[in-house]
């Protein structure tokens, strides 16, 4: 597990146009189409990476929370699955149906759209407002597998906390840390 931080993506930024297949359906969707009402949120995941793995059950529990609040969740996955087949899209599908992922499960195939957010790693989460606009780029939580930090998913709920308050965007945004993204 070779340990990639994420990179910065100003806060203010507005969050870059993408339309991708939703393994989960096989539909494709405009990031227009799924956006929340109150936010968005964009993390890139993939199927084998042991961070996401130790962040799966959180993830999907936040997403359920949130979309009840207005935030809506976007998984991408953007590693190059000739080097990681087990991160293809019908075995995306088959994680997503496994741990019932209440989001679209997003292929990247050309990494065009982790390089537009210049995504580094797996999990890489992004915080988007209502007008798309970046509130928080950071990680879920300290926890990390073998650390023996409890999954709490603390810094990305306080970043949806302000949002959903109007408060300001948190200054102390934590990178995300896990596997390097799979390049071509």
């Amino acid at each position: 597990m070779a340990l990639t931080r994420s990179n910065e993506f100003p806060t203010g930024s507005i969050a870059p146009s993408f339309r991708l297949m939703n393994t989960i359906d096989n539909q494709y969707y405009s990031l227009k189409e799924l956006c929340g009402e109150i936010g968005t949120v964009i993390f890139f995941i993939c199927n084998h990476c042991p961070f996401v793995i130790h962040i799966n059950e959180a993830l999907v529990n936040l997403a359920n929370e949130y979309l009840e609040k207005g935030i809506r969740c976007i998984a991408i996955s953007s590693n190059d699955i000739d080097t990681y087949p087990q991160d293809a899209p019908q075995y995306m599908r088959q994680v997503a149906h496994k741990h019932a992922y209440p989001f679209p499960y997003l292929f990247d195939a050309t990494q065009e759209v982790a390089k537009a957010y210049d995504a580094a790693c797996t999990p890489d989460f992004y915080v988007f407002d209502a007008d798309l606009k970046s509130v928080y780029h950071g990680q879920l939580d300290d926890s990390r597998p073998g650390n023996g930090k409890p999954v709490s998913g603390n810094d990305l709920r306080s970043a949806l906390e302000n949002l959903l308050k109007n408060k300001a965007v948190l200054e102390n945004q934590q990178p995300s840390m896990g596997c390097g993204i799979k390049w071509k």
